[in-house]
């Protein structure tokens, strides 16, 4: 059974290739004809290709809590930023810092290249040019200064690279969240003490106080 896996593995290497590159090639051709358009699905399907293969993989959810960690970086960096110089946009409007397209579309990429196309340097290179064109088409539409797709360009990497697998970096994630939802939760305890032994001493007043209602509209 082990041997027959080997002998299979090239051919379903280039496999994955052929359907990956034939998926870039289907998104190009069912997009309309404009350079902002193909950035716009090749954001989309990239990172989808990628979870695809990482399911396939049997790492799938860890794939989807990465994803958690990088929509949350750049939606909480755009909102931070507020009007700030470095989050307006070229062609006008806010949140451009950084790139979501581009930190979306970097994100699949990577994932693609390390944990689905190892052996398959042609769909890699594909990919790689699939991933810089999206980043591009942000620029060229005035979406995006530089700045803001090189920004999108580097959240993505890390976030597929640093904290894929045991890393330090995802341990420190980890931890982090792991103590904040600990303070979370003391927090709340803390509350729904502070709510029932209060509660305790305003039900008498409050009671007293609907009673004189009560008695001055019957009055």
């Amino acid at each position: 059974m082990l041997s027959l896996r080997r002998s299979l593995a090239p051919h379903l290497a280039r496999l994955r290739g052929l359907i990956v590159i034939g998926m870039i090639g289907l998104v190009v051709l069912l997009s309309t004809p404009k350079v902002e358009k193909y950035g716009d699905n090749l954001q989309i399907a990239l990172p989808l290709m990628a979870w695809g293969c990482e399911i396939a993989n049997g790492s799938g959810l860890e794939y989807l809590g990465r994803y958690v960690v990088l929509f949350t970086g750049i939606h909480g960096t755009k909102n931070t930023l507020g009007d700030a110089e470095i989050n307006q946009r070229p062609r006008g409007g806010g949140r451009g810092f950084p790139s979501g397209h581009t930190a979306t579309a970097v994100f699949g990429v990577g994932s693609l290249v390390s944990s689905c196309l190892v052996s398959n340097p042609i769909a890699r290179m594909v990919v790689i040019v699939a991933g810089g064109f999206t980043g591009a088409s942000r620029i060229e539409v005035g979406a995006h200064t530089i700045w803001q797709v090189l920004a999108g360009t580097i959240w993505g990497l890390i976030c597929n690279y640093a904290l894929r697998g045991d890393t330090a970096a995802r341990r420190v994630v980890a931890g982090f969240f792991t103590r904040l939802g600990r303070r979370i939760v003391g927090a709340l305890r803390l509350v729904g003490f502070a709510l029932l032994v209060g509660g305790q001493h305003l039900w008498p007043h409050l009671t007293d106080l609907a009673a004189r209602a009560q008695a001055r509209l019957r009055g």
